[in-house]
């Protein structure tokens, strides 16, 4: 069980990538979010239907980029397809899709070409082979100090309590100190795990750290 947390750390890492290399050089908006939901608060899904007191984790990655075709969009979840010319498998929608099917939960995608690209799936947080997603403040806080340049803006949500850290914002206080400098980075790591702990109160991480979500615009 502990060797599937470093492959869904990795996944989380995978798709991050693919949408900074589908915004490019011109930048854009990469959103990732999660959120703790019943199944009776996802009556949009008609698979729900029937789990309405069941708990679910709901992540979602999107993006500005450069979108999909609808060929494309039809081999997406094939893990020997990918549009990367850097190599010749995709692992992190097709792992991402079977670790949230596996935990009895759904999977979709949706892209537009010149609109970007939405990636949606939902975890059964009670469910035997619901896999860990890993120490995701650790993810996000890698993700924030070796992207500098990149704005974040992480929120975590649970039961209706949530924090926010916007780097956009600790950028203009900081007034030019890189994010990635060790005493910035140091308490960007302690700010995330301190929050985490005030808003879920343990419930929900535990000592895999489950849920977790991000947005970075």
């Amino acid at each position: 069980m502990w060797g599937n947390e470093t492959q869904i750390h990795q996944i989380v890492l995978n798709l991050c990538t693919n949408a900074f290399h589908a915004m490019g050089k011109s930048g854009g908006c990469l959103t990732v979010s999660g959120v703790v939901r019943q199944g009776k608060d996802m009556a949009e899904n008609r698979f729900f239907s029937d789990k309405q007191e069941q708990e679910f984790y709901e992540l979602t990655f999107s993006d500005t980029g450069c979108g999909m075709s609808e060929e494309q969009l039809s081999h997406v979840t094939d893990p020997f397809y990918t549009t990367r010319t850097t190599r010749k498998v995709g692992l992190g929608v097709p792992f991402f899709k079977m670790a949230a099917e596996s935990a009895g939960g759904s999977f979709s995608i949706h892209s537009q070409i010149g609109e970007g690209t939405e990636v949606t799936a939902e975890f059964g947080l009670s469910h035997i082979d619901r896999m860990p997603l890993g120490d995701i403040n650790s993810t996000i806080h890698n993700l924030i100090v070796y992207h500098p340049d990149t704005d974040f803006c992480y929120t975590y949500t649970y039961n209706g309590a949530s924090f926010t850290l916007d780097t956009r914002q600790m950028k203009e206080i900081l007034g030019g100190i890189p994010l990635n400098t060790p005493e910035v980075s140091a308490y960007i790591l302690e700010f995330l795990n301190e929050n985490q702990k005030e808003t879920d109160g343990g419930q929900v991480l535990i000592t895999r750290r489950l849920i977790a979500h991000e947005n970075s615009c």
